[in-house]
């Protein structure tokens, strides 16, 4: 272990904390084992920034069939506590347009959707899946996942405190188990206690200055879910990270670059970016001035091809693109772009406020490719070619690199297209 690669020991380090579920013992280790890794690979000791957000458990969890028989379910993270049995109805995929053809037959039964793959143009988060059920009246919200005989994990989206419905992910063959019969809509019963409460998570910054007060953020995320390893989604971001801060401090200029590299790792990002939300909210006018890039690595591997898949989602910021383009064709990849704005990872936050970000992600568009294993319980280390990981720090350190030392005028350009702020999602 000690003589693998730093890039290697700190995936495989990171994986075996586990799941990484906000709250939890596992994610608890893991931030302490990031404070320790991210001043081996900076120098420098790690800076805090504890943050309160609405901590969520489930005490007990339970699905039955139409035929009284359990079906294995996983409840959605801030999914409301209850108990219910009511009528399955069937709404596919879940897009806005099934809602609107059933209408007038959702109130008072339970909405069955499908899971999809989340890094796709056009995808529908489950989120919003859920909303749409709970604005209709529903009583009770299911997702089918990918994996036969495995749930799917997530987000349910609601706010603490706020009224809800409970909310499952399932297999395919629960979903099956719950499919319309000519004799009509099969019944199920829904049982979900939790414990909701104040809690506290921690946000950790590695700070290296540069010569000006300007500065480069290099982030990803420390927490995950349940089911698995949380490998793709995202400990291949944290390590590849990692790499990547390690590999510029190894020759960082006696006077240091022209501008500072911050290395963060935001916590909550599964709970509605919530990390990230409350320190972009704190920073004032002038310090989201100072920030000229903000790189993040959220699932930078699980694609396929030579190229791996790998995209940059731009959320709108036009002015990095030629940027990211260039790098990637110096490191003979083909960089997909994708601009529409996407609330899919903490970049999204500092987009919001104006500031140029961008998400690395792997497996973009290809619906065959392990990236549609993220949030199961294959979302673990053996899904991860090494060679993945060393490609994506690979573009990252180049993207970053040039970054830290840009001309003031490229820089400028960078913001320039930045967008007005996006609306809150």
């Amino acid at each position: 272990m000690t003589d693998a690669p730093f890039l290697d020991r700190a995936f495989a380090a990171i994986c075996d904390t586990g799941g990484r579920l906000c709250g939890s013992p596992s994610e608890r280790a893991a931030t302490a084992l990031l404070k320790s890794l991210g001043q081996e690979a900076t120098g420098v000791a790690a800076r805090a920034e504890p943050f309160e957000y609405g901590g969520w458990r489930p005490l007990a969890c339970a699905l039955t069939g139409p035929d009284g028989a359990p079906l294995p379910a996983h409840p959605l993270v801030r999914s409301a506590p209850g108990e219910v049995e009511a009528e399955v109805i069937d709404l596919g995929r879940g897009e806005p347009e099934a809602f609107a053809a059933h209408a007038g037959e959702i109130a008072g039964r339970i909405v069955l959707v499908r899971h999809e793959l989340m890094f796709n143009p056009g995808t529908i988060h489950r989120r919003l899946k859920y909303r749409a059920a709970v604005e209709a009246g529903a009583v009770g919200f299911l997702i089918a996942g990918p994996v036969a005989g495995g749930c799917v994990a997530g987000s349910s989206g609601r706010a603490p405190q706020e009224a809800g419905i409970p909310a499952f992910g399932i297999s395919p063959e629960a979903a099956q188990a719950l499919a319309r019969r000519a004799a009509g809509r099969p019944r199920a019963r829904l049982s979900l206690t939790t414990e909701e409460s104040p809690a506290t998570a921690e946000n950790l910054f590695f700070d290296l200055p540069g010569r000006t007060d300007a500065r480069v953020i290099l982030t990803a995320h420390i927490d995950g879910h349940d089911l698995g390893e949380s490998a793709i989604d995202n400990a291949s971001g944290l390590a590849a990270a990692l790499e990547v801060a390690r590999r510029l401090t190894a020759d960082r200029p006696a006077g240091g670059w022209r501008r500072g590299l911050t290395l963060a790792f935001f916590n909550a990002e599964e709970w509605a970016l919530t990390g990230s939300a409350l320190h972009v909210e704190a920073m004032s006018a002038a310090e989201r001035a100072r920030v000229s890039l903000v790189a993040n690595l959220d699932s930078p591997v699980g694609g396929m091809g030579p190229d791996g898949g790998l995209a940059a989602l731009t959320c709108g910021m036009a002015g990095i693109e030629p940027m990211l383009l260039a790098a990637a064709e110096a490191e003979g990849l083909a960089l997909r772009l994708h601009r529409p704005f996407q609330a899919n990872s903490d970049h999204a936050n500092f987009a919001r406020a104006g500031i140029p970000a961008f998400r690395l992600v792997a497996g973009f568009g290809q619906h065959e490719a392990p990236a549609r294993l993220v949030l199961t319980p294959r979302d673990r280390r053996d899904l991860v070619d090494p060679a993945e990981l060393t490609r994506a720090a690979g573009l990252a350190e180049r993207i970053v690199r040039h970054a830290l030392d840009a001309p003031a005028e490229d820089a400028a350009a960078w913001r320039a297209a930045a967008p007005a702020p996006a609306p809150a999602l």
